[in-house]
């Protein structure tokens, strides 16, 4: 054979082999099914807000309803034009913090609403209009009011809003930072109607949700919540995956998650046939540590060393099912894998005031003072890429921060 022969021979092979990786690959290759978005803690502090967020004075409109609408507008608008079907936002959208009655105000003395922690008590009776108008009742309604305002936009183009309870909205700060029954009713009250609208999740899907599930009733919590955690935890499947929203702030247990009710719900799940877990909590399962000289303050799962021992066993189930978690609380962005598999996904970076501060020496000073979101693409597979978004403290361009691929 001449030399030209086995060189065309060798070319021949050359595109069979080609052709054979090309068509493995397209094998290989599966559609995207479903994209769908997520962050957290878009609320302000009108005493102390961020400067960076909102600018060096408060409009009008801001001194009364803060809730950082300049980095908060952008990331609603970025997150529509990324066409998601789904938004779970991971709590902390106003800035609540007090007791959701009349009669009591941010300024009550701390024994008039610290005798029944977490307990529902009877009101102070307002004496005047005035009066109802200081009320947490009130401002934990307008500010809600306000946030269900800003991502109306979202749902009347495609988007289906899935609110994930905070520590803002279910705790109270006077009272020792416990949530309270009061502002676990507010929540249901103001949020209920998503949790989960069967007729305006098929409008906007195209199908029905999939074995919905609801947090367990009053007293019948298999971890021990006292309260009604109906309108609080919640899951359903879709596309093929499996989606469950949990409460990590319940009324007598702070800092923990519902790990027996999750552990249960991921099983009858499995037995479905569902390979693809997501979970969405507002806080993270372990702190994560921005400064570069130092450790942060405990304020996840991990807050207490009780805490901790029921993190572990949260965890332990998010590793099993290979989950991936969705956290926020700390106004911060990182992604991390605390034990080496399962993803944690900080997202708390939606325009609260960032935890780390300007100035402050940074773990990951490029993305540790970044307003930013995930976006993840499902495939028909269960394979899955999660995109995380941001822009910084500037408001610079909104570039793509990292991508984490499933399989």
């Amino acid at each position: 054979m001449s030399v030209q022969s086995k060189l065309l021979l060798s070319a021949a092979v050359g595109i069979i082999q080609l052709s054979a990786m090309t068509l493995q690959s397209a094998a290989q290759t599966s559609p995207v099914v479903l994209t769908f978005s997520t962050v957290g803690d878009s609320r302000q502090d009108p005493v102390t807000y961020d400067k960076a967020s909102v600018g060096d004075t408060l409009s009008g409109q801001d001194a009364k309803w803060l809730q950082s609408t300049k980095a908060f507008a952008r990331i609603l608008a970025t997150i529509q034009s990324q066409k998601s079907k789904m938004l779970f936002f991971n709590g902390d959208m106003i800035h609540g913090y007090g007791v959701a009655s009349i009669g009591y105000t941010s300024n009550t003395d701390q024994s008039q609403i610290n005798g029944a922690k977490g307990n529902a008590v009877a009101p102070i009776a307002p004496a005047t209009t005035a009066d109802i108008i200081k009320s947490d009742l009130l401002k934990f309604y307008q500010q809600y009011a306000f946030w269900r305002g800003m991502v109306a936009p979202l749902m009347e183009a495609g988007t289906y809003i899935m609110p994930v309870p905070g520590n803002h909205e279910t705790q109270c700060k006077p009272c020792g930072k416990v949530s309270r029954i009061e502002n676990e009713e507010a929540w249901a009250d103001n949020m209920g109607d998503l949790i989960i609208d069967t007729t305006r999740y098929m409008g906007l899907m195209g199908e029905a949700p999939q074995n919905m599930k609801f947090g367990p009733a009053a007293g019948a919590s298999p971890d021990g919540f006292t309260t009604d955690q109906s309108k609080l935890s919640y899951s359903f499947d879709a596309k093929g995956a499996h989606f469950s929203v949990i409460n990590t702030d319940p009324v007598g247990k702070d800092a923990t998650a519902p790990t027996k009710w999750l552990e249960a719900d991921f099983a009858a799940a499995k037995a479905r046939g569902i390979k693809r877990f997501f979970v969405f909590g507002h806080k993270p399962a372990f702190t994560y540590n921005y400064l570069a000289n130092g450790e942060v303050e405990l304020g996840g799962l991990d807050l207490t060393p009780a805490t901790v021992v029921t993190r572990d066993a949260f965890w332990d189930v998010i590793e099993a099912y290979e989950a991936t978690y969705f956290s926020g609380h700390e106004h911060v962005y990182n992604v991390s894998q605390p034990r080496g598999k399962a993803y944690q996904v900080i997202v708390g970076s939606g325009g609260s005031p960032f935890d780390a501060k300007a100035g402050s020496p940074l773990r990951n000073p490029a993305t540790d003072r970044t307003y930013a979101w995930a976006t993840i693409n499902l495939h028909q597979d269960a394979s899955a890429e999660i995109i995380t978004y941001g822009f910084d403290e500037k408001f610079g361009e909104t570039r793509q921060l990292n991508e984490i691929k499933l399989r």
